[in-house]
């Protein structure tokens, strides 16, 4: 079983990091096989009956399909990396836990990460007819505003899954104890994880100079006080528009668990900053304070997690090849182009240092 235990982050900490885990990569009679398998696997869970799949749209590092019958529509997540991850077991406790906040997510028909009776870990999920949010934000229909406020509330919500432990769940505790509890028992154990190899990997494709970096580390290290946690919350950790279906209107389900961590309760708030503008935020902090109060050192925290997760960002965005795709790439707006992608990149980098040397609140990003 591959463990989790040395990553941060999963999408670029991961030994095969940045190969692609979609139909582009696979071989026609790979694909096949799986199909096959699929076909097999549905009909056991649901039924014998005729099933149809279809590509499921993921942009991610999951295959993705849609498999339909006359009685049954569900959306299918497949991972078939080398490192045999079981993380999708873990994904599906918290899948769970997060409806049982008040907060939607889809239901789970099916999990398996053992590859005893298929070489891949799968999960059979609820359809939902909605698109996710961000292809109505790049057509300008979605009241962002609005919705950030209700991405408020449900973080707030979620926050009240505490888990033992910090950074990722380990899975062989979840089997045996069933309970969710991470790795590191505490939660700057985590926080550093290859922070210097993030960092280093930047320097040499460019996006940062050494002194920059240099000033990045020293800057960290001068708030470490502030990662002093006595106890974890629940954190999406990939939280952002694509990760939630909805209408232009009302949010149907946030997914995509596949990250979650137990950490700081600012870090699912600086995700958000990693995309949007400061309006956004107040109004994501808005839905948030309407059910809980701000963490104490709420700025100075924030700007640090912001700081970090841009850092890993930036990583998969150079790894992934992502600063020479075009607008029709799911992180990029309409209008702009993968260089576009480079320089807010670098901008949410000095913004995140700015704010957290100077202490400020968020007044502009």
């Amino acid at each position: 079983m591959s463990s989790r235990k040395a990553i941060y982050y999963w999408k670029c900490d991961r030994p095969s990091a940045f190969r692609t885990l979609n139909t582009s990569g696979i071989s026609d009679d790979e694909l096949r096989h799986i199909r096959d398998s699929l076909i097999l696997l549905l009909r056991k869970r649901f039924g014998n009956r005729d099933f149809s799949l279809k590509p499921g749209g993921g942009q991610g590092n999951h295959l993705t399909f849609l498999a339909q019958s006359d009685k049954e529509t569900c959306f299918i997540r497949i991972e078939n990396g080398p490192e045999s991850d079981h993380y999708m077991e873990v994904e599906a406790r918290v899948l769970d836990a997060v409806r049982a906040t008040g907060v939607p997510t889809p239901i789970l028909y099916e999990v398996d990460s053992s590859r005893k009776e298929v070489p891949y870990s799968y999960q059979f999920l609820q359809h939902f007819e909605e698109p996710d949010l961000n292809q109505w934000y790049k057509t300008g229909r979605l009241n962002l505003r609005d919705v950030a406020r209700e991405i408020g509330l449900s973080i707030a919500k979620w926050q009240s899954v505490r888990p033992a432990g910090f950074g990722p769940f380990d899975p062989e505790i979840l089997k045996n104890q069933g309970v969710l509890e991470g790795y590191h028992s505490c939660y700057p154990n985590y926080f550093f994880l290859n922070l210097h190899r993030h960092l280093a990997f930047l320097v040499t494709n460019g996006i940062l100079s050494e002194g920059e970096s240099g000033e990045i580390l020293a800057t960290i290290d001068a708030n470490r006080r502030l990662l002093d946690l006595d106890q974890g919350c629940l954190v999406h950790k990939d939280l952002a528009l694509w990760n939630i279906l909805g209408s232009t209107h009302e949010i149907k389900a946030f997914i995509d668990w596949d990250d979650t961590i137990s950490g700081d309760p600012t870090d699912d708030l600086s995700l958000l900053a990693c995309f949007h503008t400061e309006d956004v935020l107040d109004a994501a902090i808005n839905g948030y304070t309407h059910i809980l109060p701000l963490p104490e050192n709420f700025f100075p925290r924030f700007w640090l997690h912001l700081l970090r997760n841009m850092i890993v960002k930036a990583v998969i965005r150079v790894g992934g090849g992502y600063f020479n795709r075009r607008a029709d790439f799911f992180l990029i707006g309409s209008g702009t182009n993968g260089d576009s992608l480079r320089d807010l990149t670098r901008k949410r980098i000095r913004s995140a240092m700015r704010g957290l040397a100077g202490n400020k609140e968020i007044l502009q990003l």
